[in-house]
């Protein structure tokens, strides 16, 4: 019997190109002509915009080093441009050795520290003193970390005020895909030069640009939830890269997979889009 209430695999292929052309991703690139690519988007930024640094948050996983790389090569073929890693931690960051194995690795013109730790927490204590409450504690720390997010973008775009520059992201295909990132959190920047890899073509690309391989096939983590420090992406996501990167590359995937998909696809629509308008 056929089960009407899954769509053929033609209707699967035909929504999930739909994705994939829309989020702008090929199943297969040249690494080194994809690098040359986005460090010529990076220059002409620079070049049209007159912005005098490239601004960028160093997290300690592959998506900000590989950024990073092609900020670092962006900022040296642009005369007068510095390129400016920036370290966010909430406290003592877990990963603080990757974190500075990336800086020391990318050698940017200016390394700046910032603790997100009291903006972050004053702001939700006084969110508690007007009477915000919370369903339980996790609902409070999933809002906490958002608030975490938006404090480091805060701090990026006061540097960006007071240098001149451009707030560069680290988000890619499957982070679009998935929605994976806080609105207006580290979704709110200037230029997003990873934008349409998926996660594999990311360590590939970082890869290329000698990132260390320690750092290139580190298990990705957003390290937002304080009840749950260090908590993998795949985990929050329920679902893993590789099967998100088969997703991207038009491959065939299962049917449940392919709904999951489509269904956070569809819910998190909101964030990558402008705000609405009547």
């Amino acid at each position: 019997m056929t089960d009407h209430t899954s769509p053929s695999t033609q209707e699967q292929s035909a929504q999930q190109q739909e994705v994939i052309a829309a989020l702008g991703v090929a199943a297969d690139i040249d690494v080194a002509a994809e690098a040359q690519r986005r460090i010529a988007f990076l220059v002409e930024l620079l070049t049209t915009s007159g912005a005098q640094v490239l601004i960028l948050g160093i997290s300690g996983g592959v998506d900000s080093a590989a950024a990073g790389a092609l900020c670092r090569r962006a900022s040296q073929a642009v005369s007068g441009v510095r390129f400016v890693a920036v370290r966010l931690p909430y406290g003592q960051q877990r990963d603080d050795d990757d974190a500075q194995l990336v800086v020391d690795t990318l050698a940017p013109d200016l390394t700046i520290t910032v603790d997100v730790q009291p903006a972050s927490d004053a702001a939700l204590q006084a969110l508690l003193d007007a009477g915000l409450t919370f369903g339980d504690e996790h609902q409070q720390d999933f809002v906490l970390g958002n608030i975490k997010a938006r404090q480091r973008m805060v701090a990026q775009y006061a540097m960006a005020g007071a240098m001149t520059g451009l707030v560069i992201g680290t988000d890619h295909a499957a982070e679009a895909l998935t929605g994976f990132f806080t609105k207006y959190g580290d979704g709110g920047v200037d230029a997003v030069p990873l934008a349409g890899l998926t996660k594999t073509q990311v360590r590939a690309l970082a890869a290329h640009l000698g990132i260390p391989e320690r750092i290139v096939n580190k298990t990705p983590t957003a390290d937002l939830e304080t009840l749950s420090p260090g908590r993998a992406d795949e985990d929050a996501l329920g679902v893993s890269y590789q099967q998100i990167d088969a997703f991207l590359r038009g491959e065939a995937v299962e049917p449940r997979l392919h709904d999951t998909l489509l269904g956070i696809y569809e819910r998190t629509a909101h964030k990558r889009r402008p705000p609405l308008a009547p």
